[in-house]
């Protein structure tokens, strides 16, 4: 799981790897990391005018320096260089880059780009010193612990039992309260809750039962030209806008009214997400959202 070896501040988890305080690696700096990421903007003069119509600002891809001083003793530095070029070689995937600073661990996912370390193994001129770059294609940094609601499709109350003709409504012992109105209907609502600073992208998972299976998110709505099966999972990825069903490409049927996956995004804060499908609600049928807060 990505960042379960840390434990204190200024540790660094990376390819299975920890660095920094208690290892023999020292976390010298990390910038980047907190830094806010290169910014487009997309403002165009005013014409004829003083001053620019302000555009929307996107950031760009985040860069993430890391800084570490060799502190292991010399006899230990020839294995603790290999294990170090060895999680730290090219790989072509994203993988999770998990930082603790101030008490709170963020998670990138990044590629290591550049590393540069010292060859003064013999600590003429002091311990050895390494020199990390990562790129992460998502400049937002996620909270680790991933959160997931779930809600069938919305449901009625199964109401206050009379009993049978015989037996009459039943107000039961004596030390017993009030009467039992029965199981609650399901609202087919999901609360989400985003504590970062930045809108984040949910995964989300809808099991059949389900004929035309729609989710909406204030004014936006994902809606899909499906019959799902009992056993059916269509997975709706928002931050990359796949959706795919047993593996296979299904974005082709989102209807009409359907917005962009990408759109459908948690801003700040708490927001509700309704499932919803066409047709008689069967109880088997829910959504799964699986999101992380992000920040800037």
């Amino acid at each position: 799981m990505a960042g379960e070896l840390i434990t204190a501040d200024r540790q660094i988890q990376w390819a299975g790897q920890l660095w920094g305080d208690g290892t023999d690696l020292s976390v010298v700096d990390v910038p980047g990391w907190d830094d806010l990421a290169s910014v487009d903007d997309a403002s165009v003069p005013r014409p004829q005018q003083h001053g620019s119509l302000p555009g929307r600002l996107l950031t760009q891809s985040r860069a993430i320096a890391c800084t570490m001083q060799v502190t292991c003793l010399p006899e230990d530095w020839p294995a603790l260089r290999r294990t170090l070029r060895a999680a730290t070689a090219l790989c072509q995937d994203e993988q999770p880059l998990v930082i603790r600073l101030a008490g709170e661990p963020l998670l990138a996912w990044a590629r290591i780009t550049r590393r540069a370390i010292s060859t003064d193994t013999a600590g003429v001129l002091g311990n050895p010193v390494v020199s990390l770059l990562f790129e992460a294609s998502d400049p937002r940094l996620y909270e680790v612990a991933e959160h997931a609601e779930s809600t069938p499709l919305p449901g009625d109350e199964t109401g206050l039992s009379f009993g049978s003709p015989e037996v009459g409504l039943s107000f039961g012992s004596p030390v017993e309260v009030g009467l039992d109105f029965g199981a609650p209907g399901a609202t087919g609502d999901i609360i989400a809750t985003n504590a970062g600073t930045e809108d984040t992208h949910p995964l989300i998972e809808i099991r059949g039962p389900a004929s035309t299976p729609t989710l909406t998110l204030g004014a936006l709505r994902l809606e899909y030209d499906l019959a799902l099966a009992a056993t059916d999972v269509l997975v709706i990825d928002t931050r990359t806008g796949a959706v795919t069903l047993g593996g296979q490409d299904r974005s082709a049927t989102a209807t009409a009214r359907s917005a962009p996956e990408q759109d459908f995004a948690l801003p700040p804060g708490q927001s509700v997400v309704a499932f919803r499908a066409a047709g008689t609600p069967d109880p088997a049928a829910s959504a799964t959202l699986r999101w992380r807060s992000a920040y800037l």
